[in-house]
């Protein structure tokens, strides 16, 4: 974070200065690249750090990419496929559909980064926006609610999931009140979702009663 801001006040000062152009929109975010760039054309010493600050891009973007890789090809051989559809899965073909996902997931993030007017902010900001609205409710109620139900988190993450192409690409082009960054409607539509749907089904357990309880006092007691 502090790298971060400090880049963002040597960019804005370059620019003000016009040593670099006025970057907008997309091109925004080839900001760290303009100053490597700038710091190049002085001399061998100015080179070097311009290439330890790009080396220290590339290494940030490849350990976040392989580690979301990696997460996405177990979650669809494992989770999915056998915990969640009870799939018996040779563990030779499970690793093969792992290879298949982390391949297939690769090429669509090569083909959105082929369009020159994606913003990497944007994409990111969207992906946080289905997780919040997914998971984030689920959460929430799993920890803070002893009625929630195995069909009302389904049911809420569906809509959670659902929801926020709803709100981003039907809703929100219509402007005015609709234009709302996605996370905070489809936040609440979801728990709703989720509260409705557990109150209908729920079922009282005594053992899943008394370890919420005593997890609860145990917080209190923290």
């Amino acid at each position: 974070m502090f790298i971060a801001i400090s880049i963002g006040l040597v960019g804005n000062a370059m620019t003000a200065a016009g040593a670099t152009p006025v970057l907008e929109g997309a091109d925004s975010e080839t900001l760290i690249i303009q100053v490597a760039s700038l710091l190049s054309q002085n001399g061998v010493i100015f080179a070097v750090i311009a290439g330890l600050i790009l080396s220290g891009i590339l290494a940030a973007t490849i350990s976040t990419a392989d580690s979301q890789l990696l997460v996405a090809s177990s979650s669809i051989s494992q989770d999915l496929l056998q915990d969640t559809f009870h799939l018996r899965i040779p563990p030779h073909k499970s690793v093969w559909i792992a290879r298949v996902t982390v391949i297939l997931i690769a090429v669509v993030g090569v083909l959105m980064a082929f369009d020159p007017n994606s913003s990497v902010f944007e994409i990111v900001s969207f992906a946080w926006a289905g997780f919040g609205a997914t998971f984030g409710p689920v959460i929430l109620l799993s920890l803070f609610w002893k009625k929630t139900t195995h069909q009302g988190v389904l049911l809420g993450m569906l809509t959670g999931a659902a929801g926020v192409f709803v709100w981003k690409y039907l809703i929100r082009p219509f402007g005015g009140i609709w234009d709302i960054y996605e996370l905070l409607p489809v936040f609440c539509v979801s728990i709703i979702v989720n509260i409705i749907v557990s109150h209908l089904t729920y079922t009282p357990d005594p053992d899943v009663e008394n370890d919420f309880c005593h997890y609860m006092e145990t917080v209190k007691k923290v």
